[in-house]
């Protein structure tokens, strides 16, 4: 995953469950669920805000984040 970029280049973020909650901490599953990510593969479009960037960035490790 490549790095999040500022707020003011993109509106909106295209985020994809790459991989499995299972085994993460409590913390780490409910930014996925806050996302709206809730199966393996569930694809969201979410407002590029800085508290959605801030859990994606705690999750990238389980997530494909493209601009949309």
């Amino acid at each position: 995953m490549s790095k999040l970029l500022p707020s003011e280049t993109v509106k909106s973020l295209k985020i994809k469950l790459v991989k499995s909650t299972i085994g993460s901490t409590k913390k780490q599953q409910a930014s996925a669920i806050g996302l709206g990510l809730r199966k393996l593969g569930s694809e969201v479009t979410v407002a590029n805000t800085q508290e959605n960037r801030g859990m994606a960035n705690a999750i990238r490790f389980l997530l494909r984040v493209e601009e949309a």
